[in-house]
């Protein structure tokens, strides 16, 4: 498999050729919705309310031959933060801008009284207006060479500092990291590299075990595979099928007319090359439904109804319908994801996400730290068999970036499955979620745990509580805030035999 984002699927098939100790019951396996604590049942969102602020930030923390700075953004919401017993709740920000980040992280907000925390929302460098070299951040390999995991963490850890020593009353408070996808194998990272500054993290959707061996390549189209088969038992083996169709209707320039009329895309297929790129486009939107498959209405990566795949199923669940069938139930599925609202007039096969995700920052970084091997079979998912091709990514990456990837890097700096000598870290995970596939899903340790949560999708823990939220991911979220109350709770017990 290709580069594939956390949250973005970037070009997915151009290089596919190529707490207090409690229970482990409660905290191992599947929640179950017992013993849900009321106050935690259908609470809404506060408003947004946030100050935005400049940090000016090294560009290189590891040499000291560039003394080169840029400003670095971050948001702060301090309305029931509390300069004594407080908290600091870090948002450790990825792949885009971080006020879309901060709008679609409501459990913070939801969080932050009973807390007494002040928010901080953190700007990954790259993305948004966080940009090194201004307009020049992604004009070579030269600008890009700081485009890394590893100061992404220490620029967190400047920030941290800073707020440390620049607002009255922070100085002697926890830290918590918390972070979705890429943003929370940094939150579990930023715990492991600098323990001394967080007292905890946690990391929802993070699949810090997508590396190397360390899961089975297959693992993650299989899971999007379930997703839908859950919905409808044919579904999968309609979308199996409509690949063999879609190459049938593109051997000739009538067929590819119909085709291209029939799904209603903007611009007509025309050869070969415009069919791989649906069949990719394609791929990339099962997969992206796969997962914001969320309980209900919402607008994070499209404008999408509840139980997204469900709705797509619907439209795909007759296995014996002729090829034509099949393509204009096709559209009907695709037009699920983008055009719930009604407002388009033709499918873009060019688009399939908000802009707010950075697509150039992340394709680099899917070509140097980032490497993530995933493949498909043909037989246990829903896809064309494609087999994992080191060598073919890193020519890719080499005639785009001028870069090769170093595949076994992200194991080597934060530990792969080595990990236990760390402490104060929550993964979890929803099993509707394919990147569950390289998450931590059992308990490492009894302060390194993992919360599954049925019925959830892509970091749904994350989100603001909603009154369609299944039971399962408000316990998730319940035991998530024990585990921080724990942390807060340690800190300010060993402060006071500190002083």
């Amino acid at each position: 498999m290709g580069r594939i984002s956390l949250l973005l699927l970037v070009s997915l098939l151009p290089l596919l050729a190529s707490g207090a100790s409690f229970p482990r019951s409660l905290a191992l396996g599947h929640l179950s919705a017992l013993h849900m604590p009321a106050r935690h049942i259908s609470r809404l969102t506060v408003t947004r309310d946030y100050t935005t602020h400049y940090f000016r930030q090294k560009v290189d923390h590891f040499g000291f031959d560039i003394n080169k700075k840029f400003k670095q953004r971050y948001l702060i919401a301090d309305k029931h933060w509390k300069k004594q017993g407080g908290a600091i709740l870090f948002y450790t920000g990825n792949e885009g801008d971080i006020i879309w980040f901060c709008n679609n992280t409501g459990f913070m907000w939801d969080v932050a009284e009973e807390m007494n925390a002040m928010l901080v929302f953190a700007e990954h460098r790259y993305y948004g207006e966080s940009l090194p070299f201004g307009s020049r951040s992604f004009q070579d390999s030269r600008h890009l060479n700081f485009l890394t995991s590893e100061q992404a963490l220490a620029d967190f850890a400047e920030i941290v500092n800073y707020l440390k020593h620049t607002i009255p009353g922070v100085k002697n408070q926890p830290v918590i990291a918390i972070g979705g996808s890429y943003g929370g194998m940094l939150a579990a990272w930023f715990r492991m590299k600098y323990p001394h500054m967080i007292v905890g993290a946690l990391a929802a959707s993070a699949p810090i075990m997508q590396f190397e061996n360390l899961v089975p390549c297959a693992m993650f189209m299989e899971i999007v595979t379930r997703d839908f088969k859950r919905s409808s038992p044919h579904c999968p083996e309609n979308i199996r099928r409509s690949w063999g169709v879609i190459d049938k209707l593109g051997a000739s320039r009538s067929s590819l007319y119909w085709l291209s009329e029939a799904l209603h895309l903007c611009s007509p297929l025309t050869d070969f090359h415009d069919i791989q790129m649906l069949k990719d486009w394609i791929s990339e939107t099962w997969v992206n439904l796969a997962m914001v498959n969320y309980p209900y209405e919402c607008n994070f990566l499209q404008p999408l109804p509840a139980w997204p795949v469900k709705a797509v199923c619907k439209h795909l669940k007759d296995p014996k319908v002729s090829d034509q069938v099949l393509m204009l139930d096709l559209f009907k599925a695709l037009n699920v994801y983008y055009n719930h609202s009604g407002q388009a007039k033709c499918l873009n096969i060019s688009e399939t996400t908000t802009s707010n995700l950075g697509s150039l920052g992340w394709s680099y970084q899917a070509c140097t730290e980032i490497i993530m091997p995933l493949c498909t079979t043909g037989v246990s998912d829903m896809f064309e068999p494609h087999a994992w091709k080191p060598k073919e990514l890193a020519e890719d990456c080499f005639k785009q970036w001028g870069v090769t990837p170093r595949p076994s890097w992200i194991s080597t700096m934060y530990g792969g499955r080595n990990i236990k000598s760390h402490k104060n870290i929550v993964f979890s995970n929803g099993e509707l979620d394919p990147w569950s596939a390289g998450g931590v899903t059992q308990n490492i340790t009894d302060d390194l745990v993992a919360i599954n949560i049925q019925y959830g999708a892509h970091h749904l823990d994350l989100r603001s509580s909603n009154p369609l939220d299944p039971q399962t991911v408000r316990l998730a979220r319940s035991l998530e805030i024990r585990y921080m109350q724990k942390w807060i709770k340690d800190f300010y017990a060993n402060f006071e035999k500190q002083y």
